[in-house]
């Protein structure tokens, strides 16, 4: 009965702190539990881009420092950042091809090779080629937002995935004025936005519906399903024979929660992926943008509804959506110039990588030999410490035989005296 009654309480305390937990835990832990079956094709490409991405962010901390060389100790502060365990200068020697640590004044610094110095520059000249393709993202992504205005801080979160260089605003805004202005309103730096000022008409035609005037066809998406899928397929070619909706279109005149309303959501996310370098974007990232793009509450549930179109992965722990069209395997099938040159840094990284294991698979050798060698001398050394001692076992018995040992025996025996 005592038992019973601990266990009672045991429970109701349990209970007590299950709904006494924060809000934020529950909605994670709701978050968490999304799931897609696995395509083992894109977990290899989001595998793939991990340590580039980290790679990368450490190259534009050292191109940032005087003289472009960062101390050590300035990278250790930073790999919490980047979400990284352990000390700065066994992960940069892992990759010699990309940085090379150096000692200068007692204190470890760390520069990038001549190779990729060599690819910076090679990624400069692209970015520089590439100006008016960003000046035409940036106009398409404000064309798709509501009231034609995009906050400069969480532009600043995806600049990146659609390949934008650090200094865009500063780059692309001055020399378009006629399309683009910065607003203030509110007179702080975080709530900056970008302004479209002219809306071009050319601009506005979705990915979708420029292949679709290619082949001369009615705008729709495209299934990536396998045939097995059939359940999938059915669901898909139902909202499919929905008429396409124009991302572009002003959403204002669609009804919350209509098939044409969730028609206009996939082609919005589907043309945002499409904008993008890697066809993939952190779900997270793309949830700061609902208002902004008129995205569901719940747009996790809206991507799983549509596996046909999309991909929901949770590699390393982050939730990403990726454009199942845009991959042939693990490979993507049109790769944008920067990407190409990206891909330069992913394969010198993987030299180096390779380097470096070559170099440990050969000191793990030698450590090896050196410990079999030494296991063998100990092995000597105790056979002959074994041997010396049974030899001086025979020496000791021998004296007995010793003439002078004798004469002392027998001097001893017969000189005592009876009592």
């Amino acid at each position: 009965m005592v038992a019973s009654n601990r266990f009672l309480q045991r429970l109701a305390c349990c209970c007590g702190r299950l709904y006494s937990q924060p809000s934020h835990l529950y909605h994670f832990r709701n978050f968490s539990l999304w799931s897609m079956k696995k395509d083992p094709d894109l977990e290899s490409a989001l595998s793939r881009n991990r340590r580039w991405i980290v790679n990368n962010q450490i190259k534009n901390i050292i191109l940032r420092c005087p003289n472009q060389a960062a101390p050590l100790n300035h990278l250790q502060k930073k790999f919490k950042s980047l979400d990284l365990q352990g000390k700065a200068l066994n992960w940069l020697k892992k990759y010699p091809c990309c940085f090379e640590v150096y000692l200068e004044n007692d204190e470890y610094h760390c520069r990038l090779t001549k190779q990729m110095m060599h690819l910076v520059e090679e990624e400069e000249s692209v970015k520089d080629m590439q100006e008016p393709i960003f000046v035409q993202k940036l106009a398409k992504l404000l064309m798709m937002s509501t009231n034609q205005r995009l906050n400069v801080t969480k532009l600043n979160e995806l600049k990146h995935n659609f390949g934008f260089p650090d200094d865009y605003i500063i780059r692309i805004l001055p020399k378009h004025p006629e399309m683009f202005r910065l607003v203030n309103n509110g007179w702080r730096k975080s709530s900056m936005e970008v302004e479209l000022l002219a809306w071009k008409p050319d601009l506005a035609v979705s990915a979708i519906e420029a292949s679709a005037r290619k082949q001369g066809m009615e705008p729709s998406f495209s299934c990536s399903l396998p045939s097995t899928w059939i359940k999938s397929r059915q669901r898909f070619e139902e909202f499919n024979a929905i008429p396409y909706v124009s991302p572009y279109l002003n959403p204002r005149g669609l009804e919350e929660g209509t098939k044409e309303m969730e028609k206009r959501i996939v082609g919005t996310v589907h043309e945002l992926l499409s904008l993008t370098l890697w066809k993939k974007l952190s779900i997270v990232k793309l949830s700061h943008f609902k208002k902004e793009f008129a995205l569901p509450e719940k747009l996790n549930v809206l991507l799983l509804k549509h596996p046909g179109v999309f991909y929901v992965s949770n590699k390393y722990q982050i939730y990403t959506v990726l454009l199942r069209e845009a991959y042939d395997g693990s490979e993507l099938v049109d790769k944008d110039p920067l990407v190409i040159v990206k891909n330069k840094f992913g394969e010198l990284m993987q030299e180096g990588l390779h380097e470096y294991n070559q170099k440990r698979r050969l000191v793990n050798l030698e450590k090896k030999k050196k410990g079999m060698n030494l296991m063998k001398s100990e092995r000597r050394k105790q056979g002959s410490a074994e041997n010396s001692d049974h030899d001086n076992d025979g020496d000791n018995l021998g004296g007995l035989f010793d003439p002078e040992e004798r004469k002392r025996f027998y001097k001893v025996l017969f000189d005592e005296k009876d009592p």
